[in-house]
């Protein structure tokens, strides 16, 4: 199962803000910020929206250990598959949707 940081990480590389990530995937924007909020019990139907919507933009999602020994659950790109994203240091609210 994903977890709240994949998903937050996730959207963050490919630049998605919630806004959008809601049209995209017919959620409420409340429902996505709530999927990504640490600890919130979201239903497994709104995560594999989330994960399908992601995915589609080129995110390939990794369990805890896979690509590297002892590393926890992460994110990639798949090659060649997006922009850049938004660079860390221009995260902020107003381009979180």
């Amino acid at each position: 199962m994903l977890t709240p940081s994949q998903l937050r990480a996730a959207r963050a590389l490919i630049g998605l803000p919630v806004n959008e990530a809601s049209g995209l995937s017919g959620l409420s924007a409340e429902v996505i910020v709530q999927a990504e909020g640490d600890g919130a019990h979201v239903a497994p139907d709104v995560m594999d929206r989330l994960q399908t919507l992601l995915e589609s933009k080129g995110v390939m999602f990794l369990g805890a250990g896979e690509g590297d020994a002892g590393a926890g659950p992460g994110v990639r790109l798949r090659q060649g598959s997006h922009d850049e994203g938004i660079r860390p240091e221009n995260l902020n609210s107003f381009n979180d949707g």
